[in-house]
């Protein structure tokens, strides 16, 4: 892997993981016009650069996070659904993942539902994050397993689930990217003692890359994240709805065209 190669994939990494538009799409597209190949490292990278973004999220919200326990306690009880299904189901998961023409799809049917969605829960009643109850947590925490079919992005599925429970589009987005600490931070645990447990070292040079691409990730995610609330408080999920539309339909067009797209 290339320092360019890997400020690209740290760029996509960073715009696209707290936004509804399925970063896996978009890592296809980028890794298969770069001409890539799924090597441990590219894989593992693709993964472990996700704990800039989360920096991010602890940086823009570094209040929210000593202002009361039993907000942790709720991300707990919402994490939980999708890590139970994720390990019961990891051979699953990693089948669909050997299809992009799967993510393709569920980019194009994600994108039609975010097309509707401010229409059917357009009455609100929780404006805080801070304000959801356990019962709630739970409830956007199953709605986050949706995520686990590849393309259907998990900042989609918990963004949605928070709105079925009333809260508002800011609220709901603002619970997603809290969420998305656990996750992240789990899902990078195990690709790295994955890595290890196969017998795979880094170099010198291979450290210096994950390093620099989560310095990327992490500044481009702090403008993605202030850019995505503004625009969702302002107009809504249906510019992103059409936007996953247009990805889906790209990843379908390159694949008739014969490039060899290779999912991460």
């Amino acid at each position: 892997m290339t320092y360019f190669e890997a400020i690209v994939l740290a760029i996509i990494e960073g715009l696209t993981e707290f936004l509804p538009v399925s970063s896996t799409g978009h890592m296809i597209i980028g890794s298969a016009l770069m001409g890539m190949e799924p090597t441990p490292f590219f894989k593992l990278f693709t993964i472990v650069i996700q704990l800039g973004t989360i920096l991010s999220v602890l940086v823009l919200y570094f209040k929210r996070f000593f202002k009361s326990f039993d907000f942790y306690f709720k991300l707990i009880v919402a994490a939980i659904p999708a890590s139970i299904l994720g390990l019961l189901l990891n051979d699953f998961i990693d089948s669909l993942l050997e299809s992009p023409l799967n993510v393709a799809i569920m980019l194009v049917v994600g994108g039609v539902i975010l097309l509707f969605v401010d229409k059917w829960f357009n009455k609100p009643t929780v404006e805080s994050s801070d304000d959801i109850t356990y019962k709630q947590a739970f409830t956007i925490g199953l709605y986050q397993c949706l995520a686990l079919i590849p393309g259907t992005s998990r900042s989609a599925s918990t963004i949605v689930g928070g709105m079925t429970q009333k809260l508002t589009r800011k609220a709901a987005a603002e619970f997603s990217f809290f969420l998305a600490l656990p996750m992240m931070f789990g899902a990078s645990v195990v690709k790295l003692y994955k890595f290890f447990k196969e017998g795979h070292t880094f170099s010198g040079e291979e450290v210096n890359l994950l390093i620099f691409g989560n310095i990327i990730g992490f500044i481009v995610a702090i403008i993605a994240i202030k850019t995505f609330i503004n625009i969702l408080t302002k107009y809504g999920f249906k510019a992103f709805g059409w936007y996953r539309i247009v990805v889906g339909l790209v990843i379908i067009g390159l694949m008739l065209s014969g490039h060899s797209l290779q999912i991460i």
